[in-house]
């Protein structure tokens, strides 16, 4: 049988196919898709969902003209076959190839670089509008998937967009998950509907009139009514979306291809807004991803031999360390509460979920909300621990400002995913926390260097008054900083010293401590004796380390896997300056402010901005003055704190 996904160069290539070869290419897709992502890992699940409604999509829509909006953005791998991008599939996630998330870089096809849950809606509305204020005449359609329609943002923009007199075209791709099973009341009224009676009465309506809708560019709105008379008595009255401004139509079921394309053709033209209900299986085609969506929504690679799958295995994550240490924290302690949103797996809580489920909330995917919970727990006299990645986050800023920090409530944030993360790339690093968390008054920000350390940074958390914060990356945990156990315990505002040496001192935070001890046996090896201090603290910092770094002499390296702009190295910088002492001699490594940092592996990205072995090494010769090796960025010495010191971008 010859193969059709090869001979794909776009979105016109569908609407050539027959029926059959539709429903060939949707088991090539498929195939492909699980293929690449076995191999580079990457997001399998939601896409092997999505096969049949984008293409449907596609062969309805022009998409060079009319607009498509992906909501999240990990679920558009058949979009980027669809458009052009099957023969640099393989590089997927891949340093220099395709992103996993659309990328106005890559295609005409990709409007907005997207990573967060909730934004396809009112950017949609927002195009809308636009289009038909610059009088053109596009189409807009918003597909919005794996629970993110549950986003305050997303309802915002429901809002908004109900005030449209105009096409407007929602895609709620309800597949009752998100990246974990959905949660609270909104998904539960979602579940009500997804009967089999709603998609065969919608089925036979569209059979009945299809016909009735008027040529293009004429009103479609009557024949849709029709169509909502069909099928009114399997819905409920009082739908949300309808008192919103919305026709609602469906559910319907999203992998009958035909049917799918036959409504999307009488909806196309519809001037009014329109969400379309489609129901969908996470892990379509796949028994093994159908069958636990959740542990493959974003595995590591994997093979699959017969019914068999076994995913790629590392050593202990810091998720992991991180999860472990709070559940024995939370057996000592009855007060701890662990909190996400919508990443119980992700954050690694579904292992406390399942050994303290009373003990556990997932907020679903409500950053703003969950936030807002924890303080009201911590008000109430709990400990809550509320584990968010630190790019979502970012979402939460202004519930951490007000209602957590201007409380002065000790709410503990686990942030997860800090720093570079790899293949998820500029969406997803977490490369601000410490800059917009530092601002807040009274915020304890702590990095562990190691696993142990997870539970020291914890426990300290756990005695504290004010709220704090405890970073840690997308990585594996590194062989412990102590020897034999003895790791100390964290004082507030209180460094320990990993090593001596008396040419040059790196002051290291996090995650980066263990590249700093390689990177001084490196140095070492050259005659070159390096300090090493492992910060602990981005706030309050210990200025007694900052005192003696600066006077004992010799050149001082800050190392953080964080924007140097307003990060650690600022932190030291500051406090430096409030101290009275001169930092001539300091160089601050981390990510470089002024650029994105591409998707690849967390070692290649750690190596491209300097903060691995070798780049923290370089770094100190230079600030010696030892003649630069080859490669690797060029960092500045830096005369006086009017300058913030950055990596070299060229």
């Amino acid at each position: 049988m010859t193969r059709i996904l090869p001979t794909v160069t776009g979105p016109q290539d569908l609407r050539t196919l027959t029926r059959d070869q539709l429903v060939q290419l949707a088991t090539e897709i498929r195939e492909r898709i699980i293929e690449v992502v076995g191999r580079n890992g990457g997001h399998l699940a939601s896409n092997l969902g999505v096969v049949e409604l984008t293409m449907a999509l596609h062969c309805v829509f022009d998409f060079k003209t009319d607009r498509l909006l992906w909501d999240v953005g990990h679920q558009a791998y058949v979009h980027k076959l669809l458009t052009g991008r099957n023969a640099r599939f393989d590089t997927l996630r891949k340093a220099g190839g395709i992103s996993g998330f659309p990328n106005t870089a890559e295609s005409e096809y990709d409007l907005f670089n997207v990573g967060h849950a909730g934004t396809a809606i009112p950017t949609a509305v927002g195009m809308a509008r636009g289009a038909s204020l610059v009088g053109e005449d596009r189409r807009v359609v918003a597909v919005v998937g794996d629970a993110s329609i549950f986003n305050g943002v997303a309802f915002e923009g429901l809002n908004q967009a109900g005030t449209l007199r105009r096409q407007l075209l929602v895609v709620l791709n309800d597949n009752s998950m998100g990246i974990a099973p959905t949660q609270g009341g909104m998904a539960e009224y979602l579940a009500k509907f997804r009967v089999s009676t709603v998609y065969e009465d919608l089925k036979r309506g569209v059979k009945r009139y299809l016909p009735q809708v008027p040529v293009i560019g004429k009103p479609a709105f009557n024949a849709l009514d029709h169509l909502k008379d069909a099928f009114k008595a399997t819905l409920s009255p009082h739908q949300i979306f309808e008192q919103l401004g919305f026709v609602y139509v469906g559910p319907t079921d999203g992998h009958d291809l035909e049917h799918m394309i036959e409504l999307l053709q009488l909806l196309r033209d519809v001037q009014h807004p329109v969400l379309l209900h489609v129901h969908t299986q996470k892990g379509k085609g796949a028994e093994w991803a159908l069958a636990d969506p959740t542990k493959f929504h974003s595995p590591k690679p994997f093979k699959v031999e017969g019914c068999r799958v076994e995913i790629q295995k590392g050593g202990v994550s810091y998720t992991a360390a991180f999860a472990d240490a709070l559940i024995k924290l939370a057996q000592e302690d009855t007060r701890v509460f662990a909190l996400t949103a919508a990443m119980p797996d992700g954050t690694g809580l579904n292992k406390f979920q399942q050994l303290i489920p009373e003990r556990f909330l997932d907020g679903g995917i409500a950053e703003s909300a969950t936030v807002d919970i924890a303080a009201g727990m911590c008000k109430a006299g709990v400990r809550p621990v509320a584990a968010i990645y630190s790019t979502f986050l970012q979402r939460a800023f202004d519930q951490v400002f007000q209602e957590v920090t201007l409380q002065g409530l000790p709410v503990i944030f686990g942030i997860d995913r800090a720093g570079l993360v790899g293949g998820d790339g500029p969406v997803h690093h977490g490369f601000a926390d410490i800059a917009y968390l530092r601002v807040m008054p009274n915020m304890v920000l702590m990095a562990p260097g190691d696993g142990p350390e997870i539970e020291a940074a914890l426990r300290l958390a756990l005695s504290l008054d004010t709220p704090s914060a405890v970073r840690y990356p997308r990585d594996t945990v590194p062989e412990p900083l102590f020897k034999d156990g003895a790791t100390p315990p964290f004082e507030l505002g209180r460094s320990v010293r990993l090593r001596e040496g008396q040419d040059a001192t790196v002051l290291a935070y996090g995650s980066t401590c263990r590249a700093a001890m390689e990177a001084a046996g490196q140095l070492a090896a050259q005659g070159i004796e390096v300090r090493v201090v492992n910060a602990r603290f981005a706030k309050p910092v210990d200025r007694v380390m900052v005192s003696e770094s600066m006077t004992r002499g010799g050149p001082v390296v800050t190392v953080e896997d964080h924007s140097v702009a307003g990060g650690f190295g600022s932190a030291i910088l500051e406090a430096a300056r409030d101290i009275g002492l001169a930092a001539n001699h300091v160089v601050l490594l981390g990510i470089p402010e002024n650029r994105f940092i591409a998707h690849g592996s967390r070692a290649g990205q750690l190596a491209e901005v300097g903060i691995d072995a070798d780049g923290i090494a370089r770094a100190v010769r230079e600030a010696l003055g030892a003649p630069p090796t080859a490669g690797g960025a060029t960092l500045q010495r830096h005369r006086d704190l009017s300058y913030v010191p950055t990596v070299d971008e060229t």
